[in-house]
Parts: C-alpha cells; structure tokens; sequence
C-alpha cells in the first residue's frame, strides 16, 4: 500500500488555500486516559522523508519524525480531553471537541482542513475534507496522527508511576490481554473510562 503523500494538499495549494492543515486523533478506544488530537500545516513545496501512519511506526521512529514534522511544518498543535469529558459526552462528542480544540490552537487559522475521516460540524463543508483511512493518504493527516500518538503515548507513560498495578506505561490504556486481566484483578482507576470496560468486563 502506497505511503501517505501530499497529493491531497497540492491540489488545495494549487486552488489557492495557503494554509491546508491536517488533523488526526488517537485514544479513541483506549479503555483509559486522555482522548489527544493534532494539528499540522505545512509550506507548500515541503519535503519529508519517512511519513506514514502512527500505527505503522515503531515508537523510536514516532519520535524521530515528531521531531522532524515539528521542524518543517509552518506551525502544529496538540490538544486532549479529560476521562470526564469523554464518559460525558461520548467519544464522538470527545473527539470533536479534541479536534477543534486543535484547530484552535494552531498560531493561525488554516484556509482548508483535512480530516482524518469525521465530518466536523463546526467546520463548513466547503473549507474542510473527511478522508477515509486518511491517515494512510495525506501526509498532513499522518503527520497529525503521529504528534497526537507520541504526546498521549508520553501522557500514559506519566500517569503510570500513579497506577503502578496497571501498566499503562506498557499498553497505554487499551484494551490487552494483560490490561483486562489487571482490570478484573484490581477493579477501573479513576483514569479508565468505566462506560467503556463495561462492554467488555
């Protein structure tokens, strides 16, 4: 399968839409924790090596391309929301919220903005393009998914000495075998999203 390119954002530059961000979350199915999205704009003509899904990354070479993203983009945030905010208004309430808490916070408002597959209400339709399995066409949108995987994945791992007896620092709140296990052993902490383990366990 083709890496992600920035095919998608060429076409934007070339209609005359400067700043094309592209936006990504991560934690959406994780049992506990924060629920983090990014968002990336970068110059057109830029060049970067190395792009592709979170997911299909290493996590030293997450970081290497962080760093690397965070250096060619013209500007980037991170935004999350809180366990509380996610049981409240559920996860698809969550990630808009976490995406447009993003989109936000980025130093200028972008002129386009691609999603990695939700429409956002806040947005209108002709200034913004859902993309299915984005993450895997637009560079923008891996780019994204990449700085909210390595920012929620160093927040787990800080929450962990707090929770030693789960092992965030290992699963970061999803779902495995081992997570499960240490669920029903221990009972939910106050960072597990209870109506989450409630399908499961």
């Amino acid at each position: 399968m083709a890496k992600p390119n920035f095919s998608y954002e060429r076409k934007l530059w070339n209609d005359g839409f400067s700043l094309v961000a592209g936006v990504d979350e991560v934690g959406r199915g994780a049992w506990a924790g924060p629920l983090y999205a990014a968002a990336v704009v970068f110059p057109p003509r830029v060049r970067l090596k190395g792009i592709n899904d979170s997911k299909k990354l290493s996590p030293e070479r997450r970081l290497e391309i962080a760093f690397t993203i965070k250096e060619k983009a013209l500007f980037w945030s991170v935004a999350s929301v809180g366990v509380g905010f996610i049981e409240g208004s559920g996860v698809s309430g969550a990630t808009q919220k976490a995406m447009k808490k993003a989109l936000e916070a980025l130093r200028k408002t972008p002129d386009f903005v691609l999603v990695d597959y939700f429409k956002l209400p806040f947005l209108d339709d002709d200034k913004h393009l859902p993309l299915k399995f984005g993450d895997s066409l637009s560079a923008s949108i891996a780019a994204a998914s990449i700085l909210a995987k390595v920012a929620r994945d160093n927040c787990m791992i800080e929450l962990s000495p707090s929770y030693p007896q789960y092992g965030f620092e290992a699963h970061k709140g999803y779902g495995t075998k081992v997570h499960q296990e240490k669920v029903r052993q221990y009972g939910p902490c106050e960072i597990h999203r209870k109506s989450f383990l409630s399908n499961y366990i």
